[in-house]
């Protein structure tokens, strides 16, 4: 396992450096990270309210789709970031040897920091619209660990993928396209047929996003604790991710050792 603590500043650097590098030259610079994703709620808001009047009976409706776009931009964002880790840094890679790893988790921590920054504007949402802050919000970081967790596993198995078979960028990006609309960022899981709606909730990303909603929205979000009755279905979207976790280590380390031959 990467000894996180050694290679801390390393990983501190690249972090920072990149988050530097992807602003640089823009005249809205790092305002672009928030930016983006605002952009994007702007529009499925006045779309889906306005237009296909989707939304009104979800409390706090702003607020709830905002949320579900700012975790949706960082799962989105960090696991194209980290499939392309490898791959665009081979120069350095084939000049200097430190654990690969450390480019995946500098990837992830670039867009965590971004991801922090439109927290802080959902905050300023919940504010404005009058959404009552509960002891619930504490249990917040617990879901940000999760989500970590689940985004980094991903990240590990796509780099490690896309070095050998390039196509993987292309099969992730419509495999995106399709989950963007299999998530509840739009709409609420209720709004869909028992059966679907179960199936749905077994999906991590759908389970981490109605937790998020339900810790700092409203407690009338369902979750996969509403959702299911046995024990078993409950724990498996919360399982998944440490899973994932576990098999994208265990495959990118496999793997490491040829990265420098072949990028």
């Amino acid at each position: 396992m990467l000894d996180i603590f050694k290679y801390f500043n390393l990983i501190k650097t690249i972090s920072l450096t990149d988050f530097k590098l992807k602003y640089q030259g823009s005249v809205l610079g790092y305002l672009w990270s928030l930016v983006k994703p605002l952009m994007l709620f702007l529009v499925m808001y006045f779309v889906f309210t306005k237009v296909f009047k989707i939304g009104g009976d979800i409390p706090y409706y702003p607020v709830y789709l905002l949320l579900g776009i700012v975790v949706w931009t960082f799962f989105l964002e960090t696991t194209i970031s980290c499939l392309l880790s490898i791959v665009s840094k081979g120069d350095l890679i084939r000049k200097v040897y430190f654990p690969r790893a450390v480019l995946i988790i500098s990837n992830s921590m670039t867009a965590f920091l971004t991801f922090l920054a439109n927290l802080a504007i959902v905050v300023v949402f919940m504010v404005f619209n009058h959404v009552p802050f509960t002891w619930n919000i504490l249990f917040v970081p617990f879901v940000m660990i999760e989500l970590y967790v689940f985004v980094l596993g991903v990240g590990l198995i796509l780099s490690s993928l896309y070095v050998k078979f390039r196509d993987i960028s292309h099969i992730w990006e419509v495999t995106m396209q399709a989950l963007f609309y299999a998530t509840p960022i739009l709409y609420s899981p209720l709004a869909l047929p028992v059966t679907y709606r179960k199936i749905l909730m077994l999906s991590p990303i759908a389970q981490i996003l109605q937790d998020f909603r339900y810790l700092t929205i409203t407690t009338k979000t369902i979750t996969v604790a509403s959702t299911f009755e046995s024990p078993f279905l409950i724990a498996i979207p919360y399982i998944i991710p440490f899973v994932v976790f576990a098999v994208g280590y265990i495959l990118f380390e496999k793997m490491a050792a040829k990265f420098a031959e072949d990028v």
